[in-house]
């Protein structure tokens, strides 16, 4: 068994993303033809015959143009060559070697680790190649292998050699379950800045531009003996607000963020208040059913902030604006200053561990009897009655009813049932799914043996 971790690095626009996608099996990082379009390290696990390895994605190298995420697009790059067993240097054989592929070459000679030459887009005739073998040698690589990312061409070769290059006899980095958390928000209210709080590390670039964030970057953290699995998105813009391509697929990527959860970190800007934008994407997390832990970072701008009073008043701004999200607690964090941070990852435990208990029915089913009894759904003369209750499961916790008329009970219904139990049980940060039957339904099913 051999396991290791393989950065792939190179210049803007040769492909690595593509390389990326291909050799991880599914379309993980964003690929467009803008350059410069990955800038934070993305992470995918890899297996090849028995094998496996991390495979880390990274911005483009010494780019034509300059921005103010540029260095630290850089430096990104640099600590993911620290980590890695291999590196792969990815070369345009269309386009050739350019300035930048020397420099790059330079780094990697510095960091003293296995190199492989990657030359990419192979599957395009050779008389159009701007390349020579002499050339790419002379990049210190310790082998070449040519490519098609887009087309997969050569991929099991540079599988077989990446694997020769992995540490023997190591040990899978394997981890138990994981509380899958998406920090999710409108552009520029913190969210990097928050990951790498809770990290204690850069992480993921941080800079004042909206829009710095493209990918759902994933990253495994351990706290309190529980596994995290931390995914910071791209701020969640309406469509009509969309001016690419890229922003559209980051878009895709934090709505899928949010459905892979357990838990969404719905980050405000406090100093703000709750805006439009901020509803918006509370909107999605109430769509999705997830676990939500409402976090008003910068309150370090807000002034005399640390006092309750101020507090108890921006939660019921909070509450009044967001009320379909009235079961998620509201956690004051500075990711800047670093304050906050443990109160949100101990909530987090906590909102975990009732989203993904099922309720007990032995505690509940008296409380929802009585809530239908003070207060039966009725249309004319028709009256709701409920026959039966049984749990359906957890992540959210979830309850099925059998009753003689499931359209007498609509939303608004269901709301009153809900707020009824969370007044006698503890269910803060969770919602609840409620699916209603009616019991000649069920019975059909029995005689059909569909269920028990």
């Amino acid at each position: 068994m051999r396991y290791g971790v393989v950065a792939i690095v190179g210049r803007v626009n040769v492909g690595k993303s593509t390389l990326f996608n291909r050799l991880v099996g599914r379309r993980t990082a964003i690929v467009e033809g803008e350059p410069g379009v990955t800038r934070d390290r993305v992470y995918g696990i890899c297996e090849w015959q028995g094998n496996y390895f991390t495979l880390i994605d990274t911005g483009g190298l010494f780019p034509p143009f300059l921005d103010s995420v540029t260095e630290q697009v850089e430096k990104q790059v640099d600590l993911a060559i620290n980590e890695a067993d291999l590196i792969l240097f990815v070369v345009d054989v269309v386009e050739g070697i350019t300035p930048a592929e020397e420099e790059i070459a330079e780094k990697l000679r510095k960091a003293n680790k296995p190199v492989i030459i990657v030359g990419n887009k192979c599957d395009i005739k050779r008389k159009r190649w701007k390349v020579t073998e002499g050339e790419l040698h002379s990049l210190g690589g310790r082998e070449i292998i040519y490519v098609s990312a887009l087309k997969g061409e050569g991929i099991g070769e540079l599988l077989d050699r990446i694997v020769s290059y992995l540490p023997e006899e190591a040990e899978i980095p394997i981890t138990g379950e994981q509380i899958k958390v998406a920090i999710v928000g409108a552009p520029n209210v913190g969210k990097s800045s928050l990951l790498n709080a809770i990290l204690q590390e850069e992480r993921v670039i941080v800079d004042k531009t909206p829009g710095t964030t493209r990918d759902a970057i994933d990253t495994p953290f351990r706290w309190k003996d529980t596994d995290f699995l931390l995914i910071d998105t791209a701020g969640i813009k309406r469509k009509s607000k969309l001016q690419s391509l890229v922003e559209y697929f980051a878009l895709v990527r934090a709505m899928k963020a949010i459905q892979r959860a357990d838990i969404a970190f719905l980050v405000l800007d406090a100093s703000l208040g709750v805006r439009r934008a901020d509803k918006r994407v509370a909107g999605y997390v109430e769509d999705a059913y997830k676990g939500c832990i409402i976090v008003a970072n910068k309150w370090d701008l807000i002034r005399e902030g640390h006092t309750s009073k101020v507090k108890k008043a921006f939660i019921k701004v909070v509450r009044e604006e967001m009320p379909f999200l009235s079961f998620a607690p509201v956690v004051f964090t500075s990711a800047l200053k670093e304050e906050g941070i443990y109160e949100l990852l101990d909530k987090t435990i906590e909102v975990y561990q009732n989203y993904s208990t099922p309720l007990n029915l032995e505690e509940i089913e008296p409380i929802i009897r009585e809530a239908v009894e003070r207060n039966p759904a009725r249309e004319g003369k028709k009256q709701l009655k409920l026959y039966e209750i049984e749990s359906d499961g957890a992540k959210p916790p979830s309850l099925k009813f059998y009753v003689n008329i499931p359209d007498l009970a609509d939303d608004a219904y269901l709301r009153y049932i809900e707020n009824y139990l969370r007044s006698f049980r503890y269910l803060e940060g969770t919602p609840i799914r409620f699916k209603l039957l009616r019991r000649k339904k069920k019975a059909l099913l029995k005689q059909k043996g569909e269920i028990q």
